[in-house]
């Protein structure tokens, strides 16, 4: 497997109305790990695929969840699907540092208009 082809879900963001009350769904009713919070999202370990938990910020995005695709090297593998005609909605960016760790990310659409993402994480 190339080092441009996706790996595995990474994480799936689910939008939600009420965070609080989903954040208690979440980990009282379904027993999932709450990892943290930050701004209005929070993140809950599913067997190693992260689960976001987020209030989204237009209309757009409040239909459906979002899938990202973890890559080993996302400014490849975003050069990769560009050259295949991916319409990306922004470049790959940095999205939040932890500890050692960055998280960087590079949301594109699909064939249905549906927003998905590219993620790469790594020591820094």
């Amino acid at each position: 497997m190339g080092k441009n082809q996706i790996q595995k879900v990474g994480q799936i963001a689910v939008p939600v109305k009420n965070l609080d009350q989903a954040v208690n769904f979440y980990k009282e009713k379904l027993g999932l790990p709450l990892l943290f919070t930050s701004n209005g999202l929070a993140f809950f370990d599913c067997n190693g695929l992260r689960l976001l938990l987020s209030v989204p910020e237009t209309e757009e995005y409040s239909h459906s969840s979002i899938i990202y695709f973890q890559v080993a090297n996302i400014k490849e593998a975003y050069e990769d699907l560009l050259s295949k005609d991916v319409i990306f909605i922004d470049e790959p960016h940095l999205i939040a540092k932890m500890g050692q760790t960055e998280t960087w990310m590079a949301f594109f659409k699909d064939s249905e208009d549906n927003t998905h993402a590219l993620m790469s994480e790594f020591e820094v």
